[in-house]
């Protein structure tokens, strides 16, 4: 197994992966390279389950190393919603405005200085007949009292960066991919991945 499928159909995640992973020489595939790619339920309850999930299937029916990752964002005030449910809190049609709409409608109780919040991002590492791997990442915030700013998706025109006073969404592509929760997570797989690409690609 001297390859990799990244367990997406995003292309942004896909070629975060492939710079990641170029210094190593393996061959990184995608779902977008198998127009018949399952579509993996996300059945779990937490963002380790759901990745699992992904890499799990992957990997078994492609026979190689798959990685899948979970991500969301975590209000306190809320007591970590939305979480594994952000992509569809407002509903099954995944509508980012509406999705910012009822978070905002949540807090609008809450002062500024307590609506903290993080992204959490967790990548699962699965191959055959191999114990699954799991890393994790985090970005720090607050969710602001309104949306700002157009370059982002999601959440980002309400997650606000005190450090740059800016919203993800007011973050150019470069700075947002130093501090993001999955910029995170990727540095944590880069640090741990010499100690176990033995083991996984044997």
């Amino acid at each position: 197994m001297n390859r990799i499928i990244i367990a997406s159909k995003n292309k942004g995640k896909i070629e975060e992966f492939q710079k990641l992973f170029h210094p190593f020489g393996l061959t990184i595939q995608s779902l977008l390279d198998f127009p018949d790619a399952i579509d993996v339920e996300e059945t779990g309850t937490t963002f380790y389950e759901n990745a699992q999930l992904k890499s799990e299937a992957i990997a078994k029916i492609y026979n190689t190393v798959a990685i899948a990752d979970d991500s969301g964002l975590e209000i306190d005030a809320l007591d970590g919603r939305p979480g594994v449910y952000s992509a569809r809190y407002a509903g099954e049609d995944k509508a980012d405005e509406a999705n910012i709409a009822k978070v905002l409608e949540e807090l609008k109780e809450i002062p500024f200085e307590q609506r903290t919040a993080h992204f959490t991002c967790v990548l699962s590492i699965s191959a055959p007949n191999i114990p699954t791997r799991f890393v994790k990442g985090e970005c720090h915030g607050l969710i602001a009292q309104q949306p700002t700013g157009t370059l982002g998706f999601g959440y980002d025109p309400i997650f606000y960066i005190p450090e740059f006073k800016k919203t993800f969404a007011e973050l150019e592509s470069e700075q947002k991919n130093k501090l993001s929760h999955r910029a995170m997570a990727m540095k944590e797989l880069q640090v741990i991945w010499p100690t176990i690409k033995e083991e996984f690609l044997k």
